[in-house]
């Protein structure tokens, strides 16, 4: 709520004050009242507005030709009704008696002001003033509040690049430089009408805390900005300035959205190496089936770095009357570290980056180890935008690596998709996308969990056994690859006891994801795979996969871009593909198999860590959640 200045009054001599509209201003009668004097009356210009009221309880009563105790509990108050032609053109007369006295008056020139502060506090995408917004503050301006019927204005980062020829982002310079770059911005609308030569002696400021002055522009853990101003009485010259009238209103930093694997896709970025030609034809063919646009990184801009999902993490930000795409930019800073900023950023398409020095990061600080969930109802708590997952180490020790504390702050900062964090550091590389993935469904809570499952693998190797196939063999048709039989899989004890490790490692992580997501065991599908150990460069035994890991997926819509695991070969089928398709093709969803054997498996990676998906925001706005 607005706030102005008391007005204090002398018998002596004229006062002049300044009256905002929509302000209720105190007219302090009794400190000034005669000493003798027991009483008083007050009369004013058709364009003030008296109140007089005893408390408490507050009991209100309009002015007319009465006398009023001089209580010391009286409160009057003043209010103008519209902004002056002419300073002092509006009058206030109070006159005081006493028992023995001859009445005394105190005379009060008012001159009445508009200055409004407005932004668009109701969310509407609109932030026009209308006749009534100008004569009264909104109540709420100064809070700000979640919900469907929660209160506050949104300040949208803006984040992109709509000049032409601009390296940088449009926040970064003072110019708003076209239409498009002010539909990025958020709307704060300060109104004033004033008298002729009123600013020779006042002075208007609008200002923001220091501590929030570097968080405009920028994302922010505190997330709230208050912009204010305020009103200086500069008439005397020898005197410092006084506060007059005081009004602010605060913003909420927007945050950054991920979106999960179950929004439609709109866009697939992957890069070309000099021997991924196959995979990018696939790729592409996968992305005409789901109408995506297709974006190739060159190897001449790539450096042969085909690792497109852990070099960035695209979501968006949104306010009421837009919605920007921003491209979350990881540390890792390899052969792809340029084309977040180069390629992604550009008009109506937003950038941040959040991070440490190179030489602090760790395999844990790249984006494929940080998912989200679709939207998800744990108990009585909603999240309705999904929660964020990311993995970790289990337990701290020498050896262990942890994912950087300025990205594990920021991404709790953005509150709306309070993370989850998992235990990934069993895995060679680290990364969550190893071992879970999320697909679209028409029924339960509109998705499946797919979780990599060794113990699922063994039993469909049993079956195949049981049934004659032991002598049939993995990897076939697969250059320069050691071909295992299915007996030989069955009998190797080490490769057994490592899986049994592995399993236990998923079965952690699931029990977490089942507490967190609110998940039953029918939303879950268990996906054969198999992994195996090997030292990592500080000696340390770490899980890789050992066929072409087949959670690790492209989704796009109900088209699925799986690695091709070159399984046992059964009767002209794969069995490992037969197995998948039989447990995803029910639930609505299309099974491609895609070879990425040499390009990406043996370089510890797969088809999901290769490409990334711009997918459609939420159509729930985040505003009206309750975090």
């Amino acid at each position: 709520m607005a706030q102005g200045t008391v007005i204090h009054v002398a018998p002596e001599q004229p006062t002049h004050a300044v009256c905002v509209l929509g302000t209720a201003t105190q007219l302090d009668v009794c400190g000034s009242a005669p000493g003798d004097c027991t009483s008083f009356s007050i009369s004013a210009s058709p364009g003030v507005q008296v109140e007089v009221a005893h408390g408490p309880p507050a009991k209100k009563n309009r002015t007319g030709s009465s006398k009023w105790p001089l209580d010391p509990e009286l409160e009057v108050t003043l209010r103008v009704k519209a902004a002056s032609a002419s300073t002092g053109d509006q009058k206030v007369r109070i006159s005081y008696y006493g028992p023995k006295t001859s009445p005394a008056q105190a005379l009060l020139y008012l001159t009445g002001v508009e200055i409004s502060l407005h932004a668009d506090i109701t969310r509407t995408g609109r932030a026009k003033l209308t006749r009534a917004m100008k004569n009264q503050v909104p109540p709420n301006q100064r809070t700000w509040t979640w919900g469907p019927s929660g209160q506050g204005a949104i300040l949208l980062v803006n984040c992109d690049r709509d000049g032409p020829g601009s390296w940088g982002m449009d926040c970064e310079d003072d110019r708003v430089l076209d239409s498009k770059d002010l539909q990025d911005m958020s709307l704060m609308t300060l109104s004033t009408k004033t008298p002729k030569n009123f600013s020779s002696k006042h002075q208007l400021v609008l200002h923001v805390a220091k501590s929030e002055m570097d968080k405009v522009r920028v994302f922010q853990a505190t997330g709230l900005i208050s912009l204010g101003v305020s009103l200086l009485d500069m008439s005397n010259p020898e005197l410092p300035e006084a506060l007059v009238f005081q009004d602010s209103v605060v913003f909420r930093v927007a945050p950054w959205i991920m979106t999960p694997n179950t929004q439609p896709p709109q866009e697939v970025y992957v890069s070309r190496i000099s021997d991924n030609e196959d995979f990018l034809k696939a790729v592409a063919a996968l992305a005409k089936k789901a109408k995506c646009k297709l974006t190739i990184c060159p190897t001449e801009e790539n450096m042969n770095d085909q690792w497109m999902q852990d070099e960035m993490e695209i979501g968006y930000i949104q306010a009421p009357q837009q919605t920007l795409p921003v491209v979350f930019d990881s540390p890792r800073d390899r052969g792809l570290k340029d084309f977040p900023i180069k390629r992604v950023m550009g008009p109506n398409f937003g950038y941040v980056t959040r991070g440490p020095q190179i030489e602090e990061i760790t395999g844990l600080d790249s984006f494929g180890n940080l998912e989200v969930s679709p939207p998800v109802t744990v108990g009585e708590k909603e999240y309705p935008l999904g929660r964020i997952l990311i993995g970790n180490s289990g337990y701290p020790s020498r050896e262990s690596r942890e994912v950087h504390r300025t990205l594990q702050d920021f991404l709790g900062a953005q509150q709306v998709q309070a993370p989850v964090s998992l235990y990934s550091d069993w895995l060679f590389v680290g990364h969550i996308d190893e071992f879970l993935s999320f697909v679209p469904t028409p029924d339960r809570k509109g998705f499946r969990l797919l979780l990599a499952s060794p113990r699922s693998c063994f039993r469909l190797f049993q079956e195949k056994q049981k049934a004659g196939h032991g002598e049939v063999l993995l990897f076939q048709g697969v250059k320069r690859k050691k071909q295992w039989k299915i007996n030989d899989i069955l009998s190797n004890k080490i490769l057994r006891e490592q899986n049994s490790y592995v399993e236990s490692c998923i079965d952690w992580n699931r029990k977490v994801l089942k507490r967190e997501l609110g998940l039953a065991e029918g939303d879950i599908v268990d996906v054969p795979q198999l992994f195996k150990l090997a030292r990592n460069s500080s000696g340390v035994p770490k899980a890789e996969a050992f066929f072409p890991n087949m959670v690790n997926m492209l989704v796009l819509g109900r088209h699925l871009g799986i690695p091709k695991p070159f399984g046992p070969v059964i009767d002209g089928r794969c069995c490992l593909e037969e197995r998948v398709c039989a447990l995803l093709e029910p639930l609505g969803l299309r099974c491609t198999f895609i070879d990425d054997f040499h390009s990406y498996h043996v370089r510890h990676g797969e088809v999901h860590c290769g490409t990334n998906v711009r997918r459609k925001p939420f159509s729930f706005k985040w505003w009206h959640m309750a975090p």
